[in-house]
């Protein structure tokens, strides 16, 4: 007697069209077809006369193995047959680990097919054009808490994830677990699609986002996939996940040093606790991470609404002309070429001539003297703190004497000696745009970097910093 082989072969999703000329070989010659009695309708026309179909239900994967094992032993030619490929949630590990129990002798070829999730990202368009992993709901024997594990694996490591199995009459709530999971890692607005039946006659597609992504329009014949941070809907029907050959490309005309900082900062934005907010504040808040690696400045830094937005349309209306800054620090780290492109001016009185005579004569600090004679020749610049809790509190006090009227106001001064306490200071002013650095944190480099954020607003949308870099 001949020695028998069983061929594992993955017929694809459904459609003819989509099955190997391998694939097809198999069938062709097989003396006996072994699968689920649903999968036959796609092969019949390719099945040779005098074939022998063996078909079985449901959950009958065991079955299936063993009786392939029986014929094999017996010299015969076994297609085993599994949808999509045979090696993603299919026959082939389940026979070889057989092989392996049965010590048999019974020669093995694994036929790759096309997968549910190759064919459901094809119809999407190109969802899966980076890193992407694959996560079955079914329970059956893997425990649910594995299960969870893997979900926030992928979610936190930002892959596309296509999942398989994702609901059945007994399994109607882990759909809605993984994206509350989804949830807590990724924007609302990240792209999901679900595709029912790909490849088949009854083949639906939908795209959405994973806010807006219903569990109750899947059924156990759909594939889902979640985009990454990257990934975009492209004519309101495609998934786009760029591998980044435009983002190559550019940077030649950006330089290494706006790259790294671009790259940087969609690392940040990945990486916050909550990215569903105003892009004004999302902004200036990826500045001062990137800035000071201090993720604590999601929770303290304050801005009103719109102050960015505001303060922008004040520099590029011409509006304002003018930033006054407490120290030289905090001047020299503004973007020159934002100022250039502007036609603003920075100021600092620290140097002035008058300063040191002031100072000394009225009994009050450096910085004190300078915010007053920069308030009575700019009452109404944008006025920025980085050091000096004093000439923040002098501000404050001028303010309320109605001697200056700032456009807007950046308090990030730090310390320990009544720092919290000029912050506090200024949010009375409900008509001044601000942007403040809550508690003792702040600095010259963080007062600049919110600066920087503000005049370079118009870059945000595509959070594409780093343009004066």
């Amino acid at each position: 007697m001949s020695k028998g082989k069983i061929i594992i072969a993955g017929i694809g999703p459904g459609s003819k069209e989509d099955m190997t000329p391998a694939v097809l070989q198999a069938v062709g010659v097989a003396d006996i077809i072994i699968g689920y009695k649903y999968y036959f309708q796609f092969i019949e026309e390719h099945i040779r006369a005098g074939a022998e179909c063996i078909d079985s239900g449901m959950k009958k994967e065991r079955e299936r193995a063993e009786e392939a094992f029986r014929y094999a032993g017996e010299g015969k030619t076994v297609c085993v047959i599994s949808s999509g490929d045979a090696g993603i949630y299919g026959m082939a590990p389940l026979v070889y680990e057989m092989k392996k129990e049965k010590q048999s002798p019974v020669e093995i070829e694994v036929l790759p097919g096309i997968s549910a999730f190759q064919k459901a990202a094809a119809l999407l368009g190109a969802p899966i054009g980076h890193d992407f992993c694959l996560i079955s709901l079914s329970d059956l024997m893997t425990p649910w808490k594995k299960i969870e594990k893997r979900i926030q694996a992928a979610a936190s490591a930002d892959f596309v994830t296509a999942v398989y199995n994702p609901k059945s009459d007994g399994r109607y709530w882990q759909l809605y677990r993984l994206v509350e999971l989804f949830l807590k890692k990724r924007s609302p607005e990240t792209p999901v699609g679900y595709v029912r039946q790909a490849g088949r006659e009854e083949q639906k597609i939908n795209v959405t986002t994973l806010g807006a992504f219903d569990p109750e329009e899947v059924d156990m014949f759909t594939i889902v996939i979640i985009g990454n941070s990257q990934s975009y809907t492209f004519e309101s029907n495609h998934i786009v996940t760029p591998r980044g050959y435009y983002r190559m490309t550019a940077k030649e005309d950006v330089g290494v040093g706006q790259d790294i900082m671009v790259r940087s900062f969609h690392t940040i934005e990945r990486e916050l606790k909550n990215r569903d907010m105003a892009m004004g504040r999302k902004w200036a808040l990826l500045h001062a991470i990137h800035t000071t690696a201090d993720f604590d400045m999601e929770d303290l830094l304050y801005t009103d609404e719109n102050a960015v937005e505001k303060l922008y349309h004040e520099f590029t209306q011409g509006k304002v002309r003018t930033i006054i800054t407490d120290v030289t620090m905090v001047a020299s780290g503004i973007r020159k070429g934002a100022l250039e492109r502007l036609g603003i001016e920075v100021k600092c009185y620290l140097h002035d001539k008058r300063v040191a005579e002031l100072s000394s004569s009225k009994g009050i600090t450096r910085t004190q003297t300078g915010i007053r004679l920069a308030v009575e020749e700019h009452p109404d610049a944008l006025y920025v703190f980085g050091n000096a809790p004093t000439a923040l509190t002098e501000l404050c006090e001028l303010i309320r004497k109605g001697k200056a009227c700032p456009t807007g106001i950046v308090a990030a001064p730090v310390g320990f000696v009544h720092v919290c306490e000029s912050k506090h200071q200024v949010k009375p002013f409900k008509n001044i745009a601000k942007l403040i650095i809550e508690g003792r944190k702040g600095g010259s480099n963080l007062a600049a970097t919110l600066v920087n954020a503000i005049l370079t607003f118009d870059d945000a949308e595509q959070l594409k910093p780093g343009r004066d870099v």
